[in-house]
């Protein structure tokens, strides 16, 4: 194998390379490397398939495009003696590097992370390449003797070894920006390099040496045709296994946001729309009454048919841009169109109310349906979330039970009832776990690190459905309960902290909202102490946020009340800076530790001028008064740029970054980011 024969009876003879199929070589292996990072995102993304299914995708496709630049590449060698393939060892030479893209993978995929796992997984890959590599050149059958050169066999496989670690390493340090493609195109691209540098290193170390006179033999056409076709099925393999991603990513979208029956939006996507159609004039909720009775009657299929005919009524009689949802099984949620007048959308909705008012034949049975229109509007945009939530007063408010046909909400009637229902419920929702948190991460731009997170409430409710916080907590803090869901939210927190802190997740600092005339309750010293103390918690681990209406309620206490949780050792944030009646003044003498500039400031951050000077000032006078800054509803990529082009770059939290998530969220995101941290050699948490 590496013992040079007697040059007296046996001469050497070079070979050349089609340079056009050296190209297609380098291609195939591109292709494969791209389409095999393409599917790694599906392993341990959610989809409709098992993330073994795209594990084993990955691998193949991995796998056969390097095989299938190796068989490729053969080709591209030219030698003036006849030569051929041993069939059985050719397709043998498949399954090393099926087998290492497996392993290769399946580490680079696994929870446990460190620099070992990239170098087993490196190893694994690199020694597959060169295994396949050499026992495909073990099949090629000629009338020559195969002399390796011992250095450049071992180079070729170090090449292997040390290329595939490389690429593995960037494949998942750019796990996170692999939505875009040009990142795939590197990835794969510098994937590309090793495979064709380790074959055609591997190639350079082959000498060949025959027996007497050398017979002139040409290039083989049919090889060339053999490999055309090698490349064109694995091009073809390459497209399946990118359509089958697509396609289970969309199936996966349709399930979770759409309804399946009708092909409508579902509440999951009501839900995250929310965010995105922020405000409108009129959002209604049509509840159909009565086909629970004829379900139990008929069928689940013949409820189905009366929906999917209700649905026919309600799409060709609303304007054309009204957005349309079934939010549960015999509720739908209509947001206005703001292209749309709303008595046109009202308009709409009385054309349905007449036809559901004549009785439908479905399956020859004719079926009177009754109908509940509970329409929230106002002259003025509103939030569609307080929209919803007036809609759903209207839909539960006793008056209604009895009644069919549009309901407009009346705050003199509906409100009061509404209100009554949460206060009400309260207890259950915080022993129920329908109360849960959300938490909101705060980064450093600058250095692209997270300082802290915000705990903020959510109430699932069984009837009204997701409630803001907005609609909520003026109720509570009304009915004399805020103070009870304060507590129960530290002592959450603080047990959060704590779980965090034993699994290993670091968190510098969780903030905690306090609300207007609790903050001065000796009651809420004696609960942040006993959680504190029960928890383990250190009092710098916590920030409490205080509104400016609540300390110029009561100034002198609000004080007071503020320098004890300072001295304690716990941070204190002024929250939405700039909303209340703001005193410079008070500004100077409460010993807050910290500013959050209100959403409202950055909003129009950089378009304007005026709203970007505004800002500017803002920040360099809490600078100047030696506070630290956090801006609240950073949302773009150019508003990122303002604040990190300013002299001192203060701390930022919103939907760039990451909407609030929950436990598990969070957890997975901080995982991501301490990843990419630690593969960066930066410090990306904490």
């Amino acid at each position: 194998m590496f013992t040079k024969p007697d040059l007296e009876s046996m001469q050497i003879i070079e070979g050349t390379y089609d340079p056009l199929v050296m190209l297609l070589s380098f291609i195939i292996a591109f292709g494969a490397s791209y389409t095999a990072i393409y599917i790694n995102r599906r392993i341990n993304g959610k989809g409709f398939f098992h993330k073994n299914i795209w594990l084993v995708l990955a691998s193949l496709a991995m796998g056969l495009g390097i095989w299938s630049m190796h068989y490729v590449g053969m080709n591209a060698f030219v030698i003036s003696i006849p030569m051929k393939h041993n069939l059985v060892l050719t397709i043998i030479s498949v399954i090393p590097a099926i087998g290492a893209s497996y392993m290769a993978f399946y580490l680079i995929n696994s929870d446990y992370k460190k620099v070992q796992t990239f170098i087993a997984a490196g190893f694994f890959m690199g020694c597959g390449i060169a295994l396949m590599h050499y026992i495909g050149m073990a099949a090629m059958e000629m009338d020559a003797k195969v002399v390796y050169n011992p250095v450049l066999f071992g180079l070729s496989i170090l090449i292997a070894i040390v290329a595939s670690f490389a690429s593995l390493y960037i494949f998942s340090i750019t796990d996170t920006k692999m939505e875009k493609v040009l990142v795939k195109s590197i990835a794969a691209f510098l994937m590309a390099i090793a495979v064709t540098s380790m074959h055609y290193t591997g190639m350079l170390a082959m000498s060949f040496y025959v027996e007497g006179p050398i017979r002139v033999h040409t290039h083989d056409s049919n090889m060339i045709e053999v490999a055309l076709f090698v490349t064109i099925g694995i091009g073809s393999l390459f497209g399946l296994a990118i359509l089958a991603s697509r396609l289970d990513s969309y199936v996966d979208f349709r399930m979770k946001y759409f309804d399946a029956l009708t092909q409508l939006p579902n509440h999951n996507q009501f839900t995250e729309d929310q965010h995105i159609k922020k405000n409108t004039k009129m959002v209604a909720i049509v509840h159909l009454n009565n086909v629970e009775k004829y379900i139990l009657a008929y069928g689940y299929s013949f409820g189905d048919a009366i929906v999917k005919s209700v649905i026919e009524i309600m799409q060709t009689s609303l304007p054309k841009e009204t957005k349309l949802y079934r939010t549960e099984a015999n509720r739908f949620t209509v947001i206005h169109a703001p292209a749309e007048s709303v008595q046109n959308t009202i308009n709409g909705l009385r054309s349905i109310c007449l036809l559901l008012e004549r009785p439908l034949n479905i399956d020859e049975r004719m079926v009177s349906i009754e109908a509940v229109f509970a329409v929230s509007q106002s002259d003025e945009k509103k939030a569609v979330q307080e929209h919803f939530t007036n809609a759903i007063a209207v839909l539960h408010a006793p008056s209604t039970q009895s009644r069919h046909g549009i309901i407009k909400y009346d705050p003199k009637i509906h409100t009061f009832n509404f209100e009554r229902q949460l206060s009400l419920d309260i207890q259950r929702a915080m022993d129920e776990n329908e109360l849960f948190i959300v938490y909101q991460p705060k980064v450093h731009p600058e250095q692209n690190s997270v300082v802290g997170i915000e705990a903020l409430m959510r109430w699932k409710h069984p009837v009204y459905g997701i409630i803001s916080p907005a609609v909520f907590i003026p109720i509570l803090e009304n009915a004399n309960r805020i103070s009870d869901v304060t507590d129960w939210l530290i002592e959450r927190v603080c047990q959060q902290l704590a779980a965090w802190t034993n699994i290993g997740i670091e968190l510098p600092q969780i903030s905690i909202n306090i609300p207007g005339m609790y903050l001065t309750s000796p009651r809420l010293n004696k609960v942040i102490n006993r959680s504190l103390l029960k928890y383990k918690i250190q009092a710098s681990k916590i920030e409490l946020e205080i509104t400016e209406t609540s300390v110029i309620h009561d100034i002198h206490n609000a004080i007071s009340a503020v320098r004890t949780f300072r001295e304690k050792g716990l941070s204190v944030a002024l929250d939405d800076f700039g909303t209340g009646l703001s005193s410079l003044s008070y500004l100077k003498e409460i010993p807050i530790s910290t500013i959050k500039i209100d959403k409202s400031f950055i909003d129009g951050v950089p378009n304007s001028a005026k709203d970007a000077s505004i800002l500017k000032s803002i920040i360099h006078l809490c600078y100047s008064l030696d506070l630290n800054v956090l801006v609240e509803g950073v949302e773009t990529k150019e508003q990122v740029q303002f604040i990190m082009g300013l002299e001192k770059v203060p701390i930022v939290q919103g939907y760039y970054y990451s909407k609030p998530l929950t436990v598990e969220e969070y957890e997975h995101w901080w995982k991501k980011r301490k990843e990419v941290g630690e593969q960066n050699g930066e410090i990306s948490i904490g």
